[in-house]
């Protein structure tokens, strides 16, 4: 084969298996990869909620000083610190953190509330990844009152779905993004998880703000959903913007044997 011949087969060969490769830092859609301020020395690094042209959405909160903390009016406060730093002569950057396990958004384990699973060893990381990833379905909670066994039934969840994201008035108020801890968050009464654990095959429940159970069945709620050692639960997620229906969800957390929680990345995909 003439290597003129060789050179146009690479090519097209190439274009076939890099047409669709991205970069680690994809560009929003009507920018460059890497944004510039007004002075074109300064580098602004884009940030984003959504993904993949529309496809894959972010539904974990950006962590900052000011997101709301269970049971404070001061926030999370300072949670990251650099205490090798290039500019003070270390070879690399790098950075140190220290976060509370049920901070933003986080996934409970049923050590959480029952001190003889804590004891047992009961962690996040004995959570089932089967359960955190797959098919989900995102519903809109009536926007007047706690999730009861009454709302649970008006919901008609049917038979056979196993995660759903619960978004409630807590999304609406942007509670998230606000520094004061709410204790009129929306949340399950006892009732309605005990109804949801009864009467339905869910294992994956999200909600979207920092506890899954109503203040006032705080411990209650825990206990229902997590007795059996079968349901899991993901709070404080970000679900604005996002049409209900069903999407396929991948939730993470880290390995942290001993620990009854954990900060959870989770995504979902068109």
């Amino acid at each position: 084969m003439k290597p003129t011949v060789l050179l146009l087969f690479f090519f097209l060969l190439s274009s076939i298996f890099f047409s669709h490769a991205t970069t680690a830092y994809p560009s929003i859609p009507g920018t460059t990869s890497v944004e510039y301020g007004p002075d074109t020395d300064v580098l602004i690094p884009p940030r984003r909620e959504v993904y993949g042209n529309g496809r894959i959405f972010d539904i974990s909160h950006r962590y900052s000083t000011n997101m709301p903390a269970f049971e404070t009016n001061d926030g999370v406060g300072e949670f990251l610190w650099l205490p090798k730093s290039m500019k003070n002569g270390s070879i690399a950057n790098n950075s140190e953190f220290k976060l509370p396990t049920h901070t933003g958004t986080h996934v409970d384990a049923p050590g959480h509330v029952f001190d003889h699973y804590f004891d047992a060893g009961f962690d996040v990381d004995t959570l089932d990844l089967e359960v955190l990833n797959g098919p989900a379905l995102l519903v809109d909670v009536p926007r007047d009152k706690n999730i009861t066994a009454e709302v649970m039934k008006s919901l008609h969840i049917p038979k056979g779905v196993r995660r759903v994201l619960f978004r409630t008035l807590n999304t609406d108020r942007r509670l998230m993004f606000q520094k004061e801890f709410d204790t009129s968050y929306v949340g399950f009464m006892k009732d309605g998880a005990q109804w949801l654990v009864d009467n339905t095959d869910i294992k994956l429940v999200g909600i979207d703000y920092l506890s899954v159970a109503a203040y006032d069945d705080l411990i209650p709620s825990h206990l229902v959903f997590l007795e059996g050692r079968e349901i899991i639960l993901v709070e404080a997620l970000k679900l604005d913007d996002i049409q209900p229906g069903i999407y396929s969800v991948h939730c993470l957390p880290l390995r942290l044997p001993g620990a009854e929680g954990s900060p959870i990345r989770c995504i979902l995909i068109k």
